[in-house]
């Protein structure tokens, strides 16, 4: 076990570069790889479950107790993002297919990824896990909704077949790793630690598989996917932290609402674009899997260096009666 334990932490730590390295691969020779085509929505449903291990009643408390940077995360992560995705594959003038998954990555709840992200930049953790977990709860709903009025200029989307889907995939498994919690505490204790090699596993199963599987478009218009995912990711990173700035909440909390808006769950992307749309829709959450996790570590490492607690001193009203800076 302790091995395992030893495998998982290196397989988190270093997630980005197994993804960039599989992606490579599966690029360069696709064959080997196109035969986990088919196990897309089960290797999803994986993670998910693993999410739902992990997952405690004190996970949702802030819910209850701190409810405004909750809300406001939420809103800022399914309002910016689906409306910056429009925004760029409209003045960008992407392809049909390419332009709907774009817009699916952007209404996609944020990732579990965003939580170390979030961890490493000193910002407010619980508040970071709560938005992942609120927000993939309202994904049923939520992201349906929101193809429907955002993508339907360059697709045909069926809301119900789609909830049907997020229900199935990540609901269900959630639901059953928080149960299996309950239940078996103590079977869970004990492999908690190697939870994030068998998530990480799935996801670079699923990243080598729509690459594989899209090698061609990739040649031909991966590029433009890219910048084009590069663009979403830097929007939301910025507009979620300066509306966390321009309601007043504090730095350790724009720094959990600009990573959580910014970071998406791109292996829902691509099991909902493959499913509903086609193999080309899923290359922007392909491209999401990879760019994200370069973009996340680059921004936390940034903000490690500089504590939110010194920035919010600088930052605190000053006090009239003495012309500094009033430390509370």
């Amino acid at each position: 076990m302790k091995v395992l334990e030893a495998i998982s932490t290196i397989a988190g730590k270093y997630f980005a570069v197994w993804v960039i390295c599989i992606a490579v691969i599966a690029f360069i020779a696709p064959t080997p790889f196109l035969i986990f085509g088919g196990y897309i929505t089960i290797l999803l449903g994986i993670v998910m479950f693993g999410m739902g291990l992990t997952l405690k009643a004190v996970d949702f408390k802030l819910i209850l107790t701190n409810p405004i940077p909750v809300i406001i995360g939420v809103c800022a992560q399914f309002i910016i993002m689906p409306l910056s995705a429009y925004l760029i594959a409209y003045i960008m003038n992407l392809p049909a297919e390419l332009a709907a998954g774009l817009v699916l990555l952007g209404c996609v709840p944020g990732g579990t990824a965003s939580n170390v992200m979030v961890y490493l930049a000193k910002g407010n953790v619980p508040l970071s896990i709560t938005m992942t977990s609120f927000s993939t709860l309202l994904a049923p709903i939520a992201t349906p909704s929101l193809l429907l009025l955002l993508a339907g200029k360059w697709m045909p989307v069926d809301p119900m077949a789609m909830f049907l889907s997020i229900i199935q995939v990540i609901i269900i498994p959630i639901i059953l790793g928080i149960f299996i919690r309950k239940f078996l505490p103590r079977v869970v204790e004990k492999s908690i630690t190697v939870i994030p090699l068998i998530s990480v596993v799935a996801i670079i199963i699923i990243v080598s598989a729509v690459v594989a599987g899209n090698a061609h478009s990739l040649a031909t218009a991966g590029f433009l996917v890219f910048i084009a995912v590069m663009l979403h990711n830097a929007f939301g990173l910025l507009l979620g932290y300066f509306t966390a700035l321009a309601l007043k909440l504090d730095e350790s909390n724009r720094r959990a609402i600009s990573i959580e808006v910014g970071m998406q769950n791109s292996g829902l992307g691509v099991a909902l674009a493959t499913a509903h749309f086609g193999p080309l829709a899923a290359l922007p959450s392909v491209l999401g899997a990879v760019w994200h996790n370069i973009s996340g570590p680059i921004i936390a490492t940034y903000w490690s260096k500089k504590p939110a607690d010194k920035i919010q001193t600088a930052n605190a009203p000053l006090d009239k009666s003495e012309g500094k800076a009033n430390i509370q």
